[in-house]
């Protein structure tokens, strides 16, 4: 049995695979570690709070199937990097759980996110561009096979433009401009080396708009992995998440009604970076990160 946990800003997930390579356990629980971050902020009480009782369940959860927690490749991404007091906090998690965090580089995640995110999707021949738009960052990477040719990490991350822009009330116009005037700015940032031949979209904003536009009413990862989001099913969900009051908001996201107030940040990220590529749909990828964590052997 060998396990991985992704700490990323909004997200925690956990995947356990037997000594065979099948998945045990594939959990993802969204905590929103990253909220009130700001630029050079800290992890707010409540925030720490969550994150500690998510992985205490899942260092529990592990141990019952055999797992030591002290075995774990646990890894925190964006949010940790910036946050003042990541190590305080880590240092707790460790002496509660067991669990020992590394905060890993940009580049480390983008690697990691590339080996994880592509498996099992029988991509075509030629260069694939992978987008991972995450609660404090958008990372997008360019590569073929096992080898990155490209990489950028975007501050356009879902919950801080949420903070930032639109809150967690109802859409104002004003904000809403401000906020897609933020996106294309930042997706400027994106200078691929060529035209991608395909684009995979990974992580729970991903995933979710998919489980929406697939009409799923429980999340399912294998119908998730591996469809097709197009740009006007993007623009279609951006339209309605506008006019959505918060209530109507997580009804649209039954499949992950903590998403709500974050996918339509998310969305307008993700159709923005596919305009810029010059394609017109991604495959969605359920795995990522954690998968990758699982691929490697540990550095």
């Amino acid at each position: 049995m060998r396990a991985a946990i992704d700490i990323g800003s909004n997200s925690l997930l956990m995947l356990i695979l037997d000594d065979t390579g099948k998945v045990v356990s594939d959990e993802a629980r969204v905590v929103g570690l990253g909220r009130g971050l700001g630029e050079r902020g800290v992890f707010r009480p409540e925030r720490m709070e969550a994150a500690l009782k998510v992985l205490k369940e899942y260092a529990e959860k592990a141990r019952n199937l055999g797992v030591s927690p002290e075995t774990i490749r646990a890894v925190a991404t964006s949010a940790s990097r910036r946050a003042l007091n990541a190590t305080t906090f880590y240092a707790q998690v460790r002496t509660q759980t067991g669990l020992k965090v590394e905060v890993i580089s940009g580049e480390e995640e983008a690697r990691l996110t590339w080996i994880g995110s592509i498996d099992g999707l029988n991509l075509p021949p030629g260069p694939t561009m992978l987008v991972d738009p995450g609660g404090g960052s958008t990372e997008v990477i360019m590569g073929e096979g096992d080898r990155i040719q490209y990489r950028v990490s975007t501050e356009l991350g879902t919950v801080r433009l949420t903070e930032a822009f639109l809150g967690y009330g109802s859409v104002e116009a004003g904000a809403f401009s401000r906020l897609r005037a933020a996106v294309e700015l930042g997706v400027e940032q994106v200078n691929l080396p060529g035209m991608p031949r395909s684009a995979v979209a990974v992580a729970g904003t991903a995933t979710t708009l998919a489980a929406m536009e697939l009409g799923l009413k429980s999340y399912d990862p294998a119908k998730v992995h591996g469809s097709t989001l197009t740009q006007a099913a993007l623009r279609r969900w951006i339209d309605r998440l506008i006019d959505s009051t918060p209530e109507q908001r997580r009804e649209l996201v039954a499949v992950s009604p903590e998403r709500a107030d974050t996918v339509l940040a998310g969305a307008i990220i993700l159709s923005h970076v596919l305009e810029r590529s010059r394609r017109q749909s991604f495959r969605v990828s359920d795995r990522g990160l954690r998968y990758g964590l699982l691929a490697q052997p540990t550095r």
